[in-house]
């Protein structure tokens, strides 16, 4: 239980991260992994599942975006919007396996949305981007160490 302010620190972060804030998920999970004291697996597990799901709160906002865009609060502004409205029309669903890269991967979240990617195609491949981010990160993390 003691482990649960660390865990869910985590997952907000990664959660964040996803959406268009500017949080850096990678830096809590980087610091986590050096202290030793989690599970490497648990650790990723969690920053995947907030990832994720931050990814599928910008899908839905990409179903609603008409009503919404042009508000003030909207975290993707329009230049982004057309950039990855431009790379999702080029490269089509696979693109979303690139979700994870910074400045791009979020509008094309969004996108996905806008566009009318089918739900279950769109987690398959975010979460296969996003979770092997996080992969890659903890083994660079674990082998600096």
């Amino acid at each position: 239980m003691a482990d649960l302010p660390a865990y869910a620190g985590l997952f907000i972060s990664a959660l964040l991260a996803a959406t268009i804030l500017p949080m850096q998920s990678e830096a809590v999970l980087s610091s986590l992994l050096f202290g030793g004291t989690y599970s490497t697996a648990g650790l990723i597990a969690v920053a995947s599942v907030g990832n994720i799901l931050g990814a599928v709160i910008n899908w839905f906002l990409g179903r609603g975006i008409e009503r919404f865009r042009d508000r003030a609060w909207f975290p993707v502004k329009p230049p982004a919007l057309v950039r990855a409205a431009a790379w999702y029309r080029r490269y089509g669903r696979w693109s979303l396996l690139a979700s994870w890269l910074p400045i791009i991967g979020d509008p094309l979240t969004v996108i996905a949305g806008v566009l009318r990617e089918p739900w279950w195609s769109f987690v398959i491949l975010v979460g296969i981007g996003k979770i092997a981010r996080y992969l890659v990160l903890a083994a660079l993390v674990l082998n600096w160490t």
